[in-house]
């Protein structure tokens, strides 16, 4: 007798768990080790984890203790790390983040610039709301805390400046020097058992060196969704000129059937997100809740703080109903040469009958030619509708450690096992243009 095509998902879902659980079982297959090398390996990342960098260190709760000419310095390199937006996260910071901040000097001269989080996680953060009643008591009872050098409010290489003229090796082992003297001050408010060195701008490969011998392990994340954009365009209609027929009937189809539910997409400006706050917190929580690991919670006045103290680099584009409801919106912000497609929220019920979440989504190419960028980073997540956009995925990357170095042998087998989606291949345009010689 057949199986019904309602009796293959189960199975089909069973078979794909059973295949998972067998790749990571097969990632922890012991390896041949070289005794005499691996013994080398052991003392030389013990003399490491015992020797300071020879770099002056200062620690700092909050970024206008710093020299602000040195921290500008190097801060340059990108928005998240200026002093208007580090205020903004200051004064809006998710209840369970405390920001920390380091910097250090090289015979006096500035040579790395770090902002760190203390996070305290609890059960509740670390799975979907309404899930299975087995778990919750001992999840409730869960109460942990975490010291992260970056920022769980963005993607991205965006929580650490060092300089390009110094001593790379030299430089990361300044970099923990810090994390592991920020988590031996904060001991009195509760022991932080993981250092989290969060998204290197590179595969898990090509991290330095300097980190494992101190005792991080390294494993790669979902990537970044980077569109890069082509000097030709200088509009929307660009973009889309530049799609094969396909793509580009699906991206105005978007807005047609949005147009067809009454739906208007237009920017807000700050006064408007202020004034509508909590409206706008409301779509983001239908977003949020539905992750299941939620570290980091906005909290309702981030983004309009954010409008306000960014001012042009910051747009928020909207998606209204006839009756002024707002039903879904879209953040951009323009960090360098790049343009993030950065907070978006929408309502699930009305996302259900109008494209309000792909419609958003595919605005921010508007607002990354309007900032004058050459990427538009989109982030993680849905990877299938980014790589129809035209995105192209680049690496990243963390390192984390815990602790106790007798312990670490746990992070060591998590590390091997992580897993991650990899995202579609899609070729949404025409071949680009060749220059006359």
């Amino acid at each position: 007798m057949p199986i019904s095509p309602l009796a293959k998902k189960p199975l089909q879902a069973t078979v794909a768990k059973l295949k998972r659980t067998g790749r990571a079982l097969g990632k922890l297959k012991p390896q041949v080790v070289n005794p005499v090398q691996a013994l080398q390996d052991i003392k030389a990342r013990r003399v490491a984890r015992r020797t300071a960098s020879g770099l002056q260190l200062v620690l700092a709760d909050r970024v206008d203790f710093l020299n602000p000419a040195h921290w500008d310095a190097l801060a340059a390199q990108t928005l998240f790390l200026s002093r208007d937006y580090l205020r903004v996260l200051e004064q809006h910071a998710p209840d369970n983040i405390e920001p920390r901040y380091a910097m250090a000097y090289a015979d006096g001269a500035p040579v790395a610039a770090l902002l760190l989080q203390r996070v305290a996680v609890g059960g509740a953060q670390l799975r979907k709301p309404g899930s299975k009643k087995l778990v919750d008591a001992p999840m409730a009872g869960l109460k942990e805390h975490l010291l992260v050098c970056g920022n769980l409010l963005v993607w991205g290489a965006r929580a650490m400046a060092l300089a390009p003229h110094a001593d790379e090796g030299q430089l990361w082992h300044g970099v923990c020097e810090a994390i592991y003297r920020l988590r031996r001050a904060d001991k009195l408010d509760g022991q932080s058992d993981l250092a989290l060195i969060k998204d290197l701008g590179m595969a898990a490969q090509q991290v330095s060196p300097s980190l494992r011998l101190l005792g991080y392990r390294s494993v790669d994340t979902e990537p970044d969704m980077v569109l890069t954009l082509r000097s030709e365009w200088r509009s929307w209609d660009d973009y889309l000129a530049s799609m094969t027929s396909g793509y580009r009937s699906a991206a105005k189809k978007l807005l047609k059937d949005c147009a067809a539910a009454g739906l208007t997409l237009r920017e807000a400006s700050a006064e408007e997100l202020l004034a509508r706050a909590d409206e706008l917190h409301a779509l983001y929580g239908q977003v949020h809740q539905a992750q299941g690991l939620r570290l980091a919670t906005l909290t309702p006045g981030y983004l309009p703080a954010m409008a306000v103290a960014l001012g042009a680099r910051f747009r928020c584009r909207v998606a209204e109903h006839a009756d002024g409801r707002w039903l879904g919106f879209v953040t951009s912000v323009h960090d360098g040469d790049t343009t993030l497609g950065y907070y978006i929220g929408y309502d699930r019920a009305a996302n259900a009958e109008a494209p309000i979440y792909l419609t958003l989504l595919q605005s921010t190419v508007q607002d990354a030619i309007a900032f004058g960028s050459t990427r538009l980073s989109l982030g993680r997540t849905a990877l299938e509708p980014k790589a129809k956009m035209g995105c192209r995925p680049e690496p990243l990357s963390c390192a984390v450690r815990h602790r106790v170095s007798a312990l670490n042998w746990i992070t060591t087998a998590l590390t091997k096992t992580a897993e991650h989606d990899e995202p579609p291949e899609r070729s949404p345009f025409k071949a680009a243009p060749v220059d006359a010689a």
